[in-house]
């Protein structure tokens, strides 16, 4: 008992069912039924027809339950230095407790309240005198 597919359709026909025609040249064509032979005849295109195998294979009818689900990528982690911390350091701080970390923050936040209490003009008076230093020490190696 073997099954034939229809031309047309892409439907099987059982035993005992459909229609053989057998073109001039030679070619075979069998068809499911007359609906299918005349869509054949009028030049159809069973990629256009919405009940053929062909349309349902081309637009992804009917396919679920064959289809596997697609894997999804994992994505890695990597760790690399960033421009002014080394991998070294941010590892450093990341292995740190919460609790030092916390602590150089609070100081680090303590001498930058000292740094604005002080009064600005100190500080461009030592900013002339190290300039002048500068200068000086240039004159003397030229």
């Amino acid at each position: 008992m073997k099954l034939q597919l229809c031309n047309f359709s892409g439907y099987k026909i059982q035993p005992g069912h459909g229609k053989t025609m057998v073109r001039t040249d030679g070619k075979v064509y069998v068809f499911l039924s007359a609906k299918c032979e005349r869509a054949h005849m009028m030049r159809r295109n069973p990629r256009e027809i919405r009940w053929t195998i062909l349309y349902r294979r081309k637009h992804k009818k009917g396919m679920e339950e064959e289809t596997t689900k697609k894997r999804t990528r994992r994505t890695q982690k990597y760790h690399r230095a960033i421009v002014g911390a080394s991998l070294t350091d941010i590892m450093a701080k990341r292995n740190m407790k919460p609790e030092v970390r916390k602590a150089q923050r609070e100081q680090a936040i303590r001498q930058r309240k000292q740094l604005r209490r002080r009064p600005r003009c100190l500080g461009l008076v030592v900013l002339v005198m190290v300039d002048m230093v500068a200068v000086d020490n240039l004159m003397i190696h030229k």
